[in-house]
């Protein structure tokens, strides 16, 4: 009989992403491919009506055309959409949208601190659960969705055997594919949030603990922790806020915030429980106060040493939504002032390339000592099966035209023909599908630490293998998109994001 030996296994790996394309002809989508062939038969035409000179200089014009369509950078940006962004920034600083000023003496009328850019629309209400817990509930006119938070207490993966770490990505990846099952639900988002700590809640704890009749040793060590356990420590917080439509189907009505309260009400501890399984620890959803303190906070750090203090009084800051925002807050090409602080936010633009292991993003979300406050958020976009089935289909015929379309393809192309095949293999055997990307904000106290910060977020992000891009003139909007709001930013987007994936 043979023994096998099961207590040595390898490490579990996971990877396999893919970006979706489209067909066409030299690198190009689809819609670039239908432009080259609609170029050249107007240059033909050009030739039987005008002239050869006139033909050639329409065939510049395309060839310049195609050239700043097929030539990319690092990140997959090619010179027109750099282009746009370029003229759009400088279409916003010369309105002066960049520079917002709230308040009694701010531009806004109202005379309130309301948020600015896409949460500026946003309306809050609070509602009770099933199980008796109240509930923010966030309504975006805009695009027309509900969004609820959560927040969570994560275990962490210290101490803890790898085949319960393995378990928790595997319940994450199940509830993840979950929501695309879910009726209405649009998008996720998952933000671990790093910052310094204050201190408060240790002083509350001991103080309410302490007895007087203990060593007087004892006592004077306790004094002396809370005087000097907050100087450099950190907290964690972790927030996942889900996203669903306004109208139970496509061309309804919009449900009212009422309506949907009563129907989010009897979900909700589903979708908790649900996480509670994935190592999030204990989670509950934020109510009204809560989730305005940490837009309060996001927008104005120093405000959460007075937030913590009040707690440890026992008072309950008195917080609205319309009085969350920045008092002031002004965005630049690369980064974004807002009151007490400065904040600058990447984008991924290439997830790791090849196999990774489940604590790949662990030192990329722990605290650093250079950056005061880090966020990080994982935007999630579940699709159901009936479009699952057809995206995976599509990027296979996609990945094997381009293998096919030339004599002696790429190892890259061969590769991606794989990968395709496996996902959707994996798709057809009961697997999910997510969209998914990641935006990281770093913010400062003191602008002069600036540089440090967006030092150590590219040693951070090569430590993670991730790519990442500074999201240049459009900083207010992904320093927005990076907190716990729910936003659909593909939602506030005029261009299509099918319509981008084919170019």
């Amino acid at each position: 009989m043979a023994v096998v030996d099961t207590t040595h296994r390898g490490a579990r790996t996971y990877g396999n992403w893919r970006r979706p394309t489209s067909p066409g002809i030299l690198g190009l989508g689809s819609v670039g491919t239908a432009v080259l062939l609609g170029g050249l038969i107007m240059v033909v035409i050009t030739v039987m009506v005008a002239g050869v000179l006139e033909a050639v200089i329409a065939c510049a014009v395309l060839g310049v055309l195609l050239l700043a369509v097929t030539v990319k950078d690092a990140h997959g940006k090619n010179l027109l959409t750099r282009s746009s962004t370029r003229v759009g920034w400088w279409v916003n600083r010369s309105r002066g949208s960049n520079v917002y000023r709230s308040g009694p003496l701010g531009r806004a009328l109202w005379g309130t601190y309301q948020l600015p850019g896409l949460a500026a629309p946003t309306r809050l209400s609070e509602h009770t659960d099933s199980y008796g817990r109240p509930f923010a509930l966030l309504y975006t006119p805009a695009t027309g969705s509900y969004s609820v938070v959560i927040g969570t207490e994560p275990d962490g993966a210290a101490l803890v055997d790898q085949e319960q770490i393995d378990i928790w990505v595997a319940d994450w990846g199940h509830w993840l594919a979950n929501l695309g099952d879910e009726p209405g639900i649009e998008a996720a988002s998952v933000t671990v949030e790093t910052a310094p700590d204050s201190g408060t809640r240790l002083r509350r704890e001991v103080s309410t603990q302490l007895d007087e009749d203990a060593p007087e040793f004892a006592k004077a060590m306790l004094r002396e922790t809370v005087l000097r356990y907050p100087a450099g420590s950190s907290t964690v917080k972790a927030y996942v806020a889900v996203t669903f439509a306004a109208a139970a189907r496509p061309g309804a009505k919009r449900r009212k915030p009422d309506e949907m309260g009563r129907e989010l009400a009897a979900r909700l501890p589903g979708l908790t429980a649900g996480l509670q399984a994935t190592g999030a620890g204990a989670a509950h959803p934020l109510s009204a106060q809560e989730l305005c303190e940490a837009i309060r906070i996001a927008y104005d750090p120093v405000a959460a040493t007075l937030i913590d203090e009040a707690h440890a009084a026992g008072e309950v800051p008195e917080l609205t939504w319309p009085d969350v925002g920045p008092s002031a807050a002004q965005a630049s090409w690369n980064g974004y002032r807002h009151d007490s602080a400065y904040s600058c936010t990447w984008a991924m633009t290439a997830a790791p390339r090849g196999n990774v292991q489940s604590g790949v993003l662990a030192r990329f979300l722990a605290p650093h000592r250079d950056i005061a406050r880090k966020r990080v958020t994982l935007l999630y976009r579940p699709i159901d099966a009936a479009r699952a089935a057809a995206m995976v289909e599509a990027d296979l015929r996609a990945a094997e035209f381009r293998m096919t379309s030339t004599s002696k393809p790429a190892a890259r192309d061969t590769l991606a023909v794989r990968a395709a095949a496996a996902t959707a293999g994996e798709e057809a055997s009961g697997a999910g599908l997510v969209n998914f990307g990641l935006l990281v904000t770093a913010t400062v106290s003191d602008l002069e630490k600036a540089a440090d910060a967006r030092a150590a977020i590219d040693n951070l992000g090569a430590t993670a293998r991730l790519r990442l891009r500074p999201v240049y003139g459009s900083q207010d909007s992904a320093f927005a998109a990076a907190l716990p709001l729910g936003l659909v930013l593909p939602k506030h987007i005029k261009v299509p994001a099918e319509l981008r994936d084919k170019l």
